[in-house]
C-alpha cells in the first residue's frame, strides 16, 4: 500500500481568528459604546443602555455561549419609544439631502466592517460564510440604489405621523432587517427594531452602532414579542409596523393591529410550491433545486414542496436524487489547514437545536401517517470539527406524499426538509400548490410557456416563476404575498418607500392586502 495513501486526512479545526471571541473582541473595538465586555447593550434617545437582563443564547454553529439580547421590560420599551419619537420629530426636517448624506455615510461603515458584520452572522445564525457576506452585500448594495433613485420616489410625500416600529425574524439580519431600516430613514422617518431573540443581536449591535455614528436616528431593543407589543405594536407614537415572521405570530401582531389604523406591512410564511408539469428541462431543474438548498430553506422564499405530475415521477427522482445526495453541509468555519479558504457549503445548522428537535418530529409525523421517507441524509456525511456539537444540524430529508394529517402536508417547515406530492390532473397540481392559503413564491416547470402562463394564473402567490425560481428581489421589483401570507402595504422600491411616506392625496390607495381592499402591482 502507498504510505501517502494510509495517512489520514488532517484533523478539521477552526480557522485561527474566526472564534466567537475573536469576533466580539473585534466589534468592542469598533464600537466600545455598544459592546461591554460582558454584554450588549440597548440604543435610544441616542445612548446606549445597560439595561435588560441578557438572555442565555447559545450559537447554532457549536452549541458554544455567545452573546444573547439584553431582554427589557414594558416601561423601558416605552421609554424607547417616546424617545423614538423624539428622534422622529427632528429628523422629518433634516432635508433630504442631509439624509442621502448621512444614510451614505452609514453604509460606507458598514463596508468597511462587511467581514465582521458577517463573522458575527456565521456564530449568531449559522450562516455559512459565503452567504453572510452575502446577506451584508444585498443590504448595502440595495441601499445604495435607493439612495440614487429615492428623489423622484419621495416627490410630493412627507414623513409618517411617527417612526417605524420593526418586528423581524432572525433569518436575514442586515438584508431584510438594517436595509428596511436604512430606507425608512432615508425616507424621512426615525426607526426602532426589536432584535430577533433567536440570533443577530450582535450583528445589529454593530451596525446600528455605526449608522447612528452617522447621525441616523435608530434605536435597538430586546425582549419578548409578547410583553412589548403594547408598545411596539400598539404605541400611538408609531406611525407604521413592519414585521417579518410567521402566520402564528403575525395573525397575533394583525389582531393587536385591529383597532389602531396604523400603517403596517406583515410578512407571513407560506408554503412555497414548484410544481411540474409536461416537462423535460432537468439538467435546468437540477441546478435551480441544488442552489435552493442554500442556508438549509431557512428563508421565507424557499421551495420545500415539489407538486409533480405522476407520468414524470421516474425522471424527476433521477434527477432529484442525486442533486439531494450531493447538498454539503457542516461547521462553516472549519478548515483542514489554517491558510485554507472557508468551505463553500450550502448550510450549516437550523436555527437550534430545539428547531432540529421539531423538525425530527415533524418528519417523524409525517412517515408515522403514511408519508414514504424518499430520501434521509445523515449527520455523518456533514463537515464536523472532532466532538463537536452536532444538535442544531439537520442533514436534508425528502419526504413523498405526506399524508393530510401531518404537518408537512400544508405547513412550512423552515429547514431543509423537502416534501413531494403526486398529482393527476392540472385540478390537483394546483390545489396542492395551493395548500396553504397564499404564499410569497411558486414556480412551474413545464415545457409550453402558454400552458405555464395558464396555470400561473390559479395560483395563490404574489410572485410566480416559469422555469425559474421567484425570490424576494431587490432594487425596483415589488413584494409582496397572496391570501394569508401577507397583511398590509406591499414593499420593494418605490412601495416601500411609498409605504412609510404619506401623500398628497388623502384618499391614496396603496398596493397591498388590506381588510377593505387588496391591490397587485405587476409581478
Amino acid at each position: 500500500m502507498d504510505a501517502a495513501a494510509s495517512t489520514p486526512p488532517p484533523r478539521l479545526h477552526l480557522k485561527p481568528g474566526t472564534s466567537w471571541a475573536d469576533a466580539y473582541a473585534r466589534a468592542r473595538q469598533v464600537a466600545p459604546e455598544a459592546f461591554d465586555e460582558d454584554r450588549l447593550l440597548n440604543l435610544w434617545g441616542g445612548r446606549w443602555h445597560r439595561t435588560g437582563n441578557p438572555l442565555h443564547s447559545l450559537s447554532p454553529v457549536d452549541g458554544s455561549p455567545i452573546a444573547g439580547p439584553p431582554m427589557i421590560d414594558p416601561d423601558e420599551a416605552r421609554e424607547a419609544i417616546r424617545a423614538t419619537l423624539d428622534d422622529h420629530k427632528e429628523w422629518r426636517d433634516v432635508p433630504l439631502a442631509d439624509r442621502k448624506a448621512r444614510v451614505t455615510a452609514a453604509v460606507e461603515a458598514m463596508e468597511e466592517h462587511r467581514e465582521l458584520l458577517a463573522l458575527l452572522l456565521v456564530w449568531e445564525i449559522g450562516k455559512p460564510w459565503r452567504l453572510a457576506r452575502t446577506d451584508v452585500d444585498r443590504a448595502l448594495d440595495g441601499v445604495r440604489w435607493y439612495i440614487d433613485e429615492v428623489d423622484s420616489m419621495i416627490a410630493g410625500r412627507t414623513s409618517l405621523p411617527g417612526p417605524v416600529s420593526n418586528i423581524a425574524s432572525w433569518n436575514y439580519p442586515m438584508s431584510v432587517l438594517m436595509h428596511a431600516m436604512l430606507v425608512q430613514m432615508l425616507a424621512g422617518n426615525a426607526a426602532i427594531a426589536k432584535t430577533p431573540t433567536d440570533g443577530g443581536a450582535a450583528c445589529l449591535t454593530l451596525a446600528c452602532a455605526l449608522a447612528r455614528r452617522a447621525g441616523l436616528p435608530v434605536s435597538l431593543v430586546s425582549g419578548s414579542g409578547s410583553r412589548l407589543s403594547s408598545a411596539l405594536v400598539r404605541a400611538p407614537e408609531i406611525g407604521c409596523l413592519a414585521f417579518v415572521g410567521g402566520r402564528s405570530a403575525g395573525g397575533q401582531v394583525a389582531a393587536a393591529l385591529v383597532d389602531t389604523g396604523k400603517r403596517h406591512f406583515l410578512e407571513q410564511e407560506g408554503l412555497n410550491a414548484w410544481g411540474i408539469w409536461d416537462f423535460s428541462q432537468w439538467d435546468l431543474l437540477a441546478g435551480h433545486l441544488r442552489k435552493g438548498f442554500e442556508y438549509g430553506k431557512q428563508r421565507c422564499t424557499a421551495y420545500p414542496r415539489y407538486v409533480v405530475q405522476r407520468q414524470l415521477f421516474d425522471q424527476f427522482l433521477q434527477m432529484y436524487l442525486p442533486v439531494v445526495s450531493s447538498v454539503r453541509f457542516g461547521h462553516p468555519l472549519a478548515v483542514e489547514h489554517d491558510a485554507d479558504p472557508l468551505p463553500d457549503l450550502d448550510y450549516g445548522p437550523v436555527i437550534t437545536a430545539e428547531k432540529a428537535t421539531e423538525l425530527a418530529a415533524k418528519v417523524d409525523e409525517a412517515i408515522t401517517k403514511g408519508g414514504l421517507p424518499l430520501y434521509r441524509g445523515d449527520l455523518a456525511d456533514g463537515r464536523f470539527l472532532p466532538d463537536q456539537d452536532r444538535s442544531a444540524y439537520v442533514p436534508p430529508v425528502a419526504i413523498l406524499n405526506p399524508p393530510p394529517a401531518a404537518a408537512l402536508h400544508h405547513a412550512e417547515p423552515f429547514g431543509p426538509i423537502d416534501s413531494i406530492v403526486i398529482v393527476d390532473s392540472e385540478a390537483e397540481l394546483l390545489a396542492a400548490m395551493n395548500a396553504s392559503n397564499g404564499a410569497l413564491v411558486a414556480s412551474l416547470a413545464c415545457d409550453d410557456e402558454s400552458t405555464a402562463r395558464r396555470l400561473s394564473g390559479e395560483l395563490a402567490a404574489f410572485k410566480v416563476g416559469v422555469n425559474k425560481p421567484r425570490s424576494r428581489g431587490d432594487r425596483a421589483e415589488p413584494f409582496g404575498g397572496r391570501g394569508a401570507s401577507w397583511k398590509g402595504a406591499f414593499v420593494g422600491g418605490e412601495h416601500l418607500v411609498h409605504a412609510v411616506t404619506v401623500g398628497s392625496d388623502s384618499h391614496e390607495r396603496l398596493y397591498g392586502n388590506f381588510p377593505s381592499y387588496s391591490l397587485y402591482p405587476e409581478t
